[in-house]
């Protein structure tokens, strides 16, 4: 039974290690990576756009980017990747996307500095802070960089998700007459049982 009732979210709990499970696979790079350079286009346009407020603007969107669209950016949307909350397994809420952008949106705060330090900072922020979380996410099997460890978050292929829950909500199927089969989430384990008949009072 859920701990959150009937019909509520499915809680994970973080094992002690700090880190919890995942059943998603690797989302392509290639994907994430053209989903980052949208939002930074994004980010660059509100930034121009804003005018004496872009830079905050800009720090603003890429704080909460990922809750906008559930999970998804407006490049991680076009590219149809999201970011999962992994003890709930569902997208990620303003929160999460704060916590695993925050090493990121450091790099615009650094861009807002008084010059000329402040484009010094900027540059020296982005190798420095862009060169840990690509090496973090390079070194992880399920590409997690270091906003994502913090946040409990991971980026998935959204069509992974989407079966993902298709399967959950497909895990009673009748099978004949009076008989029915139960098998988990993963698919790997069912079992078939028989309806015992309500017992009617003569």
């Amino acid at each position: 039974m859920s701990p959150w009732g009937v019909g509520g979210p499915l809680l994970q709990l973080v094992p002690s290690q700090g880190s919890p499970e995942s059943p998603y696979p690797r989302c392509s790079r290639v994907l994430r990576l053209l989903a980052r350079s949208a939002d930074v286009g994004v980010a660059y346009a509100l930034a121009v756009a804003a005018g004496r407020a872009g830079l905050v603007v800009a720090l603003l969107y890429v704080l909460l980017a990922d809750g906008i669209f559930h999970g998804q950016s407006a490049g991680k949307r076009i590219f149809g990747v999201r970011a999962v909350f992994l003890p709930l397994r569902a997208g990620a809420r303003f929160r999460d996307s704060t916590l695993r952008n925050a090493p990121l949106a450091l790099v615009v705060l650094l861009r807002m500095m008084p010059e000329p330090l402040g484009l010094r900072a900027f540059l020296g922020g982005l190798v420095v802070i862009g060169g840990v979380e690509t090496w973090k996410s390079l070194r992880d099997p399920l590409g997690r960089r270091f906003g994502d460890v913090w946040a409990q978050t991971q980026v998935v292929d959204g069509k992974v998700v989407s079966g993902a829950v298709a399967e959950s909500q497909a895990a009673s199927v009748a099978v004949g007459h009076g008989r029915s089969m139960s098998r988990l989430r993963d698919g790997r384990v069912a079992r078939l049982h028989r309806r015992q008949p309500a017992c009617a009072s003569r």
